[in-house]
C-alpha cells in the first residue's frame, strides 16, 4: 500500500491516466496463496517492469491482468481488477474483448505454423474483418510498428517458422498490435534471445511505449533499467516496493529491494 502511496503522490495520476488499477488482490492455487493483497496503479503510456526472484508472484500477477490464470484449475481471485476502468472479474464480463484490448506477448515466441501474413491476419480475422485490402493494411502496419516490415515484405507468404528467433518474438508482438490493443503485456519477452535480439526488442519497446501501456516481466534488472519507467519490486508474494526507475535502483526505500538490487539475494 505505501507504494500506491508514493506513486500517487510523487506522479500525481489521475483517473485518467491510470490504465490499470489493482486494490487488495489476492490470487490462490488451490490452498496456497501466491499473491498478498496486491495494490498498485499502472500509469497510461508508460512502461512498468515487474522485477523479482524466481517464484515471487510476478508472472502470476501479470497474467490476472488478462485473466490468463483463469485456465489454470483449482485457482481463485480475490479483490480489484479495473483494466481501462473495467472490472475485468465481474460477472459476464467478455474475455474476448479484454484479450483484444490486452495483447500478450509470451517469454517464448510462439508463431502459428502459418505463413507471416496469417499470423498477423490472424486476430483480426477472428473479430470479424474480412476485407482483403484492410487485412493487408492491418498487417504492414502491425509489422512496421514491430519493427520488422522491411525484413519480411517480401516473405509474407512464407512460413513464419523460418524466421530467426529475434525475429519470431517480433512477429508475435506485431500479433498483439494487430488487434488494436491498449495495454501490452511482456513476461520475460527477451530470456530465449541473443544480445542482438534482445537490444532489437527492447528499442522496439522503447518505441511503442509512445502509443501503448506496456507491463513486462524481467528477471534482468538491466533490462527494466533500460526500458521502464516504473518498476515494481515483487517478494513472495508481496508488492515491496514501487516507483520511479530511476529513484528504485539508485535510492530505495526498502531493504529487502536494496538487498535484490544489489545481489545479495535472488
Amino acid at each position: 500500500m505505501l507504494a500506491t502511496m508514493e506513486y500517487k503522490e510523487t506522479e500525481q495520476a489521475t483517473a485518467t491516466s491510470v490504465k490499470v488499477h489493482v486494490e487488495g488482490l489476492r490470487f490462490f492455487y488451490g490452498a496456497s496463496e501466491a499473491l498478498h493483497g496486491i495494490t498498485l496503479d499502472i500509469p497510461e503510456k508508460q512502461v512498468t517492469a515487474l522485477i523479482g526472484p524466481s517464484g515471487c508472484g510476478k508472472s502470476t500477477f501479470l497474467r490476472t491482468l488478462n485473466r490468463m490464470n483463469d485456465l489454470i484449475e483449482n485457482t481463485r481471485v480475490e479483490g480489484l481488477v479495473e483494466v481501462l476502468g473495467d472490472n475485468i472479474y465481474a460477472p459476464g464480463y467478455d474475455l474476448a474483448e479484454l484479450r483484444r484490448r490486452v495483447g500478450m506477448v509470451f517469454q517464448r515466441s510462439n508463431p502459428f505454423p502459418k505463413t507471416i501474413f496469417e499470423n498477423i491476419a490472424y486476430g483480426p480475422r477472428i473479430h470479424g474483418v474480412r476485407d482483403r485490402a484492410t487485412l493487408e493494411e492491418i498487417v504492414e502496419k502491425s509489422l512496421r510498428n514491430a519493427a520488422l516490415w522491411d525484413e519480411v515484405k517480401d516473405r509474407m507468404n512464407q512460413s513464419a517458422l523460418g524466421l530467426s528467433g529475434g525475429q519470431q518474438q517480433r512477429l508475435c508482438i506485431a500479433r498483439a498490435l494487430a488487434v488494436d490493443p491498449e495495454v501490452i503485456l511482456m513476461d520475460e519477452p527477451a530470456s530465449a534471445l541473443d544480445p542482438r535480439s534482445t537490444a532489437a526488442v527492447e528499442d522496439l519497446i522503447l518505441e511503442l511505449r509512445n502509443q501503448y501501456t506496456i507491463v513486462i516481466v524481467t528477471h534482468n534488472m538491466q533490462q527494466a533499467s533500460r526500458v521502464s519507467d516504473f518498476t515494481a519490486f515483487f517478494y513472495e508474494g508481496d508488492l515491496v516496493e514501487l516507483g520511479k526507475t530511476p529513484n528504485l535502483f539508485t535510492c530505495p526505500r526498502e531493504k529487502r529491494t536494496e538487498d535484490y538490487i544489489t545481489g545479495r539475494f535472488g
